[in-house]
């Protein structure tokens, strides 16, 4: 077991990192690792509904500036750029042809398996979480999609590696981008973040958080 001191060193290690060192790659290997860890991470009901485009080509990386106001020094200066695609409901509705095939073919559930978990997905979609419309759905996707976020920076932090979640683009300009120069299919798909990977140029700000007791009630 990793020792809990390690663990630790590793969420304080990690910040939002403005500025990465430009001269500094981070190796194939462990950046494979990353990736690693996001396609392991957790999802509701296993359906893994995200997709990754690591964009390491300058001209694409320039294209995203702007208008992804919260994006220019990281695409500029990280060794690693990563866009995460939340699934829309071409393979996420109950009654489309992707998810029955998905658990036969990545989930190896018998078929009388998979055909009683479509149907609790059918109920917690139409009912218990209400996802009754696209952009709903497509907002439960999105959440599912901060799970390997989170794993991946953490794996990275273990590994000495700084990270940046970004959310600050327009949405609906950037997806347009990701359709006319990326191939992305927006039926199909959309943004859900953007996160940059590479090595600290500056030292950090010391970490502030809560103290436990403001943040957890027991009862």
């Amino acid at each position: 077991m990793i020792e809990k001191q390690a663990i630790l060193d590793a969420f304080n290690f990690r910040h939002a990192c403005k500025e990465f060192d430009a001269s500094k790659q981070i190796p194939a290997e462990e950046f494979e690792f990353i990736l690693e860890a996001a396609r392991l991470s957790p999802s509701s009901f296993g359906f893994e509904p995200w997709h990754f485009i690591v964009v390491q080509d300058k001209a694409l990386r320039e294209s995203l500036k702007q208008h992804a106001w919260g994006a220019p020094l990281k695409l500029d200066t990280a060794s690693h750029f990563v866009l995460c695609l939340a699934m829309k409901s071409p393979f996420l509705d109950p009654k489309g042809p992707y998810l029955p095939q998905f658990m036969r073919e990545v989930q190896h559930h018998p078929q009388e398996v998979a055909d009683m978990r479509l149907g609790f997905y059918t109920q917690f979609q139409q009912s218990d979480f209400d996802l009754s419309d696209e952009r709903k759905l497509f907002d439960w996707a999105a959440k599912q999609c901060y799970l390997p976020l989170a794993n991946m920076m953490t794996v990275a932090a273990m590994r000495g590696i700084d990270s940046c979640p970004i959310e600050g683009f327009k949405q609906k300009e950037t997806d347009a981008l990701l359709a006319e120069q990326f191939g992305v299919n927006l039926q199909e798909y959309g943004l859900a973040y953007m996160v940059a990977f590479g090595y600290r140029k500056h030292d950090p700000k010391a970490k502030t958080r809560r103290e436990l007791p403001q943040l957890v009630t027991w009862k």
